[in-house]
């Protein structure tokens, strides 16, 4: 049979055999069966034109001799099944490498596995969740290496180096829910965008914790200190108003200038306007943090607070508190472009919205570790494409 398949690669002959896929519903077991014969009867054709090749190469040579031996089992787990493969093998080599030394699992299976963790499934149920897709349920195994290989990238991003070279640091939180025995808990997942000289934006790394503490911002902050992110080089911070983060960086960071979020301002200054006022006021915000330079700003609060001191003096009051750091954008090199990058913290909340958008379908993670994979995938996803933007795989995180 292996004769009458005209496939010269193993991908060759799973791409046709994929393109033969039974519609269960209606071809039934029978035809699955079937494909499953057929791939089995490429892969060990293929192994055994591998050994005539080798045998070929082998005779004749002066001194080297070497004939067929046998053979011995392999199970490959695929996209449509389990294979019981026979390897054949020679005195002094086997054909195993066709399929990969060891490999006991197509990529298709340990993507699909993958796919189950970064959707936030629990690993008992990721068996569960494939069997219909598979035609039968990974090995408990299997599905526990796979995490451990997932689990193994998310640590290997937490540890990596940073060689600087970033201009700025953007820092904030998203909040999600993770289920805690019978209750629902908000978790937050504090995280850190640095700012390359090209304008490339990087997820430096991010900690699951429960809220927005001096200390567990602190925590995140000295982790990428000691892992080569000390300051030098680095212009601006941009956060939001947290108290907890403000009180950190002056422990990590301490010469490095803040910038506050002119976002999370203009809105607490609403906070503080009756509707009827909001487009006047914002108006004014907008000259202020809009500015080219900084004696022009500086004109454009003098003129906020004399036209609105007195109808809202708790508005002016929360602008004012804040006023230097609400400037230090307009010391940053590179025109409009960068100063719109570093006025807010905009550049991460878009990432929050595809946290969310990725998260909102699956409700309630099951632990931390759940949030830890969806996070890192989705997390890795944005760096990779901003490296390169082509396709990547979760585990060939180089770190």
């Amino acid at each position: 049979m292996k004769h009458a398949i005209q496939c010269k690669t193993i991908g060759e002959a799973f791409s046709v055999i994929k393109s033969m896929a039974p519609d269960e519903e209606r071809w039934g077991e029978e035809v699955s069966s079937s494909v499953r014969r057929a791939y089995k009867a490429a892969i060990e054709g293929a192994m055994h034109d591998y050994l005539d090749r080798q045998l070929a190469q082998v005779k004749g040579l002066a001194g080297e001799e070497d004939r067929r031996n046998g053979s011995f089992p392999r199970h490959l787990l695929t996209a449509i099944g389990e294979l019981e493969l026979r390897v054949p093998r020679t005195r002094r080599f086997s054909a195993v490498g066709v399929i990969g030394a060891y490999q006991r699992r197509t990529p298709e299976v340990t993507r699909a596995i993958l796919n189950c963790f970064v959707m936030g499934v629990s690993t008992r149920k990721v068996a569960e969740v494939l069997w219909p897709l598979l035609g039968e349920r990974p090995s408990a195994g299997l599905v526990s290496r796979v995490a451990k290989e997932l689990d193994a990238a998310v640590a290997a991003f937490h540890r990596r180096r940073f060689r600087g070279g970033y201009r700025f640091l953007i820092l904030d939180g998203v909040t999600l829910t993770v289920r805690c025995g019978g209750a629902r808990r908000k978790r937050l997942v504090l995280v850190a965008l640095g700012v390359l000289p090209d304008g490339r934006k990087e997820v430096l790394d991010f900690a699951v914790a429960r809220g927005e503490s001096q200390a567990s911002w602190e925590g995140l902050l000295q982790s990428l200190y000691n892992r080569g992110l000390d300051g030098e080089g680095l212009e601006l911070i941009v956060c939001d108003g947290g108290k907890g983060l403000l009180a950190a960086l002056p422990v990590i960071y301490p010469g490095v200038e803040v910038q506050r979020c002119w976002a999370h301002k203009i809105r607490n200054v609403l906070g503080k306007v009756r509707w009827a006022d909001h487009e006047a006021v914002k108006a004014d915000l907008h000259a202020i943090c809009y500015a080219d330079r900084l004696q022009e700003a500086r004109r454009a609060i003098r003129a906020f607070r004399g036209r609105w001191a007195e109808t809202y003096p708790a508005a002016v009051a929360c602008l004012l508190e804040d006023e230097d750091q609400l400037l230090s954008f307009l010391a940053a090199a590179g025109g409009e472009e960068v100063r719109k990058l570093v006025r807010t913290t905009n550049a991460i909340e878009r990432l929050f919205r595809e946290v969310r958008r990725r998260t909102r379908p699956m409700g309630v993670f099951y632990d931390r570790t759940s949030i830890q994979r969806i996070v890192f995938a989705i997390f890795t996803y944005h760096n990779y494409k901003q490296k390169t933007g082509a396709p990547f795989s979760l585990l060939t995180q180089n770190s």
